[in-house]
């Protein structure tokens, strides 16, 4: 019999009437079973989140990185535990559901590193003669209750991104974890009480639409914080109201091979970037520009070096490909590579669904305007060209409406700063991938790709407000 999962609302352990099954997207195995919340958990979160706040505010911050620090070493504890789930509930490859865990381990490490750092700064302020004798302090507040949504293609970790940050910064979340892969965040409830967190500091629940929506219109949350699809992300923002709001949304990577680029690194690199997770990651390599004079070795090796690729069971040690999350995700990413075909595109290797699995897939001569270039195919698939000028390449990779991170392999110093100076993302990788990330980096986007920035300094001062106090030099009264 599966286990069943309870949600953790305001510090309790709770069920409701509405059973979620979760199923293994590999073999539809019955992983467990949770219970979405209903409208009255949502109020008890909600109203726990701000009592609790009057708590959280007012830790020290040697209390905040304590908590932080329990946490990632409960973690570590149950690494592979939490390795397993993920690769069961969401698919992922166990050898890069190793790596999350890893990650979320250094995440909330880092948090508590950046709950000893939240300063601030003297200020000068008798820069004019009416204002002599003045100087100011500046320094950083908590916000107050932060709502939270996270997606479902790294379930622990950037849902650690947003709790990791509320806690380093005395704050207080609910969070939505994704539908599809809720019960990884549900165990790593489990450790909030070991750790100590203060009861109702942390709320989370899975949700309908119905229920999860209050998340972005309930005017209590001073913040929203959602990771996921472009579209989803601007129209909540556009219904947020007066709280702040953070988007970390998708894009449709781009690469530069230049022709200094040594093919021995990029190859495999750029392999990794496109297939990691069956493309399932908001900066997995869509679209990769090689300079001619490299295309027909590029192509080669490329294709080469993409047959090695392994389907199969996400739970084999050997596995580099595992299923895509659901069958509507498999048969949409179908649906635009015979479409693309029909416009004249040609498929390389792969091209074909085979039941939630995605063969890799390498297309050329698609059509930029075609949605396997200009959307997010969010899908192993990637679509080459070739250029003949890198100002060209650069026009290439900004000729989108996403701007999350870009990636250029080239041996010239010229190009790698050019580069950054021209390309519309909020970050260029030289000699490596768009998919690199490490959890400290500021992260994020320009255009439809989002909103501010993540990494856990960059994420606490969206999740603090900043005050200023102001002293006058007087003459002692004698």
């Amino acid at each position: 019999m599966a286990r069943e999962y309870p949600f953790y609302c305001g510090g309790e352990w709770r069920t409701s009437p509405n059973r979620l099954e979760i199923r293994n997207p590999y073999n539809d195995e019955l992983v467990g079973v949770t219970f979405t919340a209903t409208e009255q958990d949502f109020e008890d979160a909600v109203t726990a989140a701000q009592q609790a706040f009057e708590v959280t505010r007012r830790l020290q911050s040697y209390e905040r990185a304590e908590i932080l620090l329990r946490l990632a070493e409960g973690l570590r504890r149950r690494q592979e535990e939490f390795a397993r789930l993920i690769a069961q509930e969401a698919g992922k490859p166990i050898r890069d559901a190793r790596v999350e865990v890893q990650r979320g381990v250094f995440t909330l490490t880092t948090a508590a590193e950046e709950a000893k750092r939240i300063g601030g700064e003297v200020i000068p302020l008798d820069l004019m003669a009416y204002s002599q004798g003045r100087f100011g302090i500046t320094r950083r507040f908590p916000i107050g209750p932060i709502a939270g949504i996270s997606p479902f293609n790294f379930p622990l970790n950037l849902a650690l991104h947003k709790i990791a940050p509320a806690l380093a910064s005395g704050n207080t979340i609910v969070l939505k974890p994704p539908s599809r892969d809720p019960l990884t965040m549900l165990t790593f409830a489990e450790l909030l009480e070991e750790a100590g967190v203060p009861k109702g500091a942390v709320s989370i629940m899975p949700m309908d639409r119905v229920v999860g929506d209050r998340l972005v219109t309930d005017e209590r949350f001073k913040l929203l914080t959602f990771t996921g699809s472009p579209d989803v992300g601007w129209d909540l923002k556009a219904r947020a109201g007066k709280k702040k709001v953070v988007l970390e949304l998708g894009g449709n990577a781009g690469v530069i091979v230049d022709r200094t680029a040594n093919l021995d690194v990029a190859i495999p690199r750029i392999r990794v970037g496109a297939f990691a997770y069956a493309g399932q990651v908001c900066i997995s390599v869509q679209r990769v520009f090689v300079h001619r004079a490299r295309w027909d070795e590029f192509v080669e090796r490329f294709v080469d070096e993409v047959k090695k690729i392994k389907m199969g069971d996400p739970l084999d040690e050997t596995t580099d490909l595992g299923p895509m999350i659901d069958d509507k995700a498999a048969r949409r990413t179908q649906d635009w590579v015979e479409s693309a075909v029909a416009e004249g595109a040609k498929v390389l290797i792969g091209g074909k669904a085979e039941g939630r699995f995605f063969q890799p897939t390498v297309l050329v001569d698609a059509p930029k305007w075609h949605p396997v270039c200009s959307r997010e195919v969010f899908a192993p698939l990637v679509v080459l060209f070739p250029f003949d000028d890198f100002e060209q390449a650069l026009a290439e990779v900004n000729d989108s409406v996403y701007g999350l991170q870009a990636g250029v392999f080239t041996s010239s110093l010229e190009h790698a700063l050019r580069a950054f100076e021209v390309l519309e993302v909020g970050g260029v990788i030289i000699n490596d991938i768009p998919t690199f990330r490490i959890d400290h980096m500021p992260y994020g986007g320009v255009k439809d790709s989002g909103l501010s920035r993540e990494g856990l300094r960059y994420a606490i001062e969206d999740m603090t407000e900043l005050r200023l106090l102001v002293f006058h030099r007087v003459p002692e009264v004698s």
